[in-house]
């Protein structure tokens, strides 16, 4: 099984490509760079793997939430190499891909990006081989993310580095710790997709559309 994934959903852009279980990516912390770096990123990959997209079995991508430019980035991107090539689609929440990055550190990952505007994207997810949702992610000011949880809860993203004193609260002694510079990968992205593509969570091309949780834009 094969399938590229991408992520432009905040300051980092990333490419991966998942052959049989084996990830090779590529990863660039470039705020504003992502449309110029993505592309490139995915041909190195093919190139280096010898592999045409027309060989893959499915494209996936971090659907967001995220930042309003990055993910019309990814779902534009995503969409032209699924009509192109007529390959099917997994999305991938954001904060699955944020929390897959620090699975195993505590029962329970809280996925907080920063949202501009005084608020977060924020999704609560239970530790396993691939992360599972506890509620729907969602976006929300700080103080009101409530912690409804019963065990030991690790904090990842740049949401824990702006609002750390207000989620701290929340959690208490449920909070094992946390990491404000961990931002998604599309490494992650790719491992998720894999559980995905074996339960049949794909959509075509002309259902690719970015996931903001807001309508307000924030860059």
């Amino acid at each position: 099984m094969k399938l590229i994934a991408l992520d432009t959903s905040t300051e980092a852009c990333s490419a991966a490509l998942n052959c049989d279980n084996e990830i090779s990516f590529r990863y660039e912390l470039a705020p504003r760079r992502h449309a110029e770096l993505i592309l490139p990123m995915i041909d190195s990959l093919l190139a280096e793997a010898q592999l045409s997209l027309n060989e893959l079995d499915a494209i996936a991508f971090a659907c967001g939430p995220g930042a309003f430019t990055g993910l019309r980035i990814a779902a534009g991107v995503t969409q032209g190499l699924a009509y192109s090539s007529g390959l099917p689609v997994i999305p991938v929440s954001t904060l699955a891909t944020l929390a897959q990055g620090s699975r195993g550190k505590a029962e329970f990952i809280a996925a907080a990006i920063d949202a501009r505007m005084n608020e977060v994207y924020f999704g609560l997810y239970k530790s396993a081989d691939i992360v599972e949702p506890i509620e729907p992610d969602m976006v929300d000011r700080p103080e009101n993310i409530k912690a409804r949880i019963n065990g030991q809860c690790y904090g990842t993203g740049t949401g824990w580095s702006s609002y750390s004193s207000t989620l701290s609260v929340h959690f208490g002694r449920k909070l094992s710790g946390f990491d404000g510079n961990q931002y998604p990968t599309a490494e992650n992205t790719a491992k998720i997709a894999m559980a995905y593509y074996k339960v049949g969570r794909m959509i075509s091309a002309a259902e690719v559309a970015p996931v903001y949780l807001r309508n307000k834009v924030t860059g």
